[in-house]
């Protein structure tokens, strides 16, 4: 869908609009505080739940009617071809995947292939999802000959904040791997940084409104689509979509 530049309407004139948004929870950190500098500005009430790409797939087939939907493109292109959203997804930033482990493990970070396999040899337990950052993870270990020398070591869990609750209360010498957002909510776990380039993968989230939602939808995904929330999603480390 085409997006026209924000306006935000205040005084009389506007009425305020309570809104209901949906989003995957890799999207956080940077969408709570653009979704509050959009309150602040519009006088509108926004809402947010966080869930995982299938979670909100099952919630939609079960009647939820949220008036935005934030997720990861693979979902938004299912929805939007089974007439589930109105218009086209809207790209708003992705978000790459990268390494962590607890402060105390002395690990440096894996700039290149070789030094991920031998990160890989070293550790006692590598833990990761089974979502979008882990199926990476998968293809990845797949493609360098390591998927039988990490079987016995891997920790895998439905969400990226499982992986974090792991790493938090785990010991001994542990790896972990998730979408960059995720692990740089968790301030007391080391950020060891992205993946190396060669090995790197992207998901691009999108969001898009559903069917009978309200200009201060429109607004507010016009809002998240532009300028204004460009600094938040930066500051997050979810990358402009090129």
């Amino acid at each position: 869908m085409a997006l026209l530049p924000v306006l935000i309407v205040t005084g009389p004139a506007a009425r305020a609009a309570e809104l209901e948004v949906v989003s995957a929870r890799t999207m956080e950190p940077g969408l709570a505080p653009a979704v509050q500098a959009f309150r602040n500005a519009s006088g509108h009430a926004v809402q947010i739940r966080y869930a995982t790409a299938p979670a909100m797939q099952q919630a939609l087939a079960d009647g939820d009617t949220p008036q935005l939907l934030i997720g990861p493109d693979s979902l938004m292109a299912g929805l939007a071809q089974a007439g589930r959203l109105a218009g086209q997804p809207v790209p708003l930033g992705r978000v790459g995947v990268g390494m962590v482990a607890r402060p105390d493990l002395a690990v440096a970070p894996a700039t290149d292939a070789e030094g991920l396999r031998r990160m890989v040899a070293d550790m006692q337990s590598v833990v990761f999802n089974r979502a979008s950052s882990g199926l990476h993870m998968e293809r990845i270990f797949e493609r360098m000959g390591l998927t039988a020398q990490v079987a016995p070591k891997a920790r895998r869990y439905r969400s990226g904040a499982e992986v974090m609750a792991h790493l938090l209360h785990g010991s001994g010498p542990e790896i972990g791997f998730g979408a960059i957002t995720e692990i740089r909510m968790v301030r007391e776990l080391r950020y060891l940084g992205p993946l190396p380039a060669e090995l790197q993968s992207y998901t691009t989230y999108s969001g898009a409104l559903t069917p009978g939602a309200p200009v201060a939808a429109e607004a507010l995904l016009r809002w998240l689509a532009g300028p204004e929330s460009r600094g938040s999603f930066d500051a997050a480390g979810i990358e402009p979509v090129r």
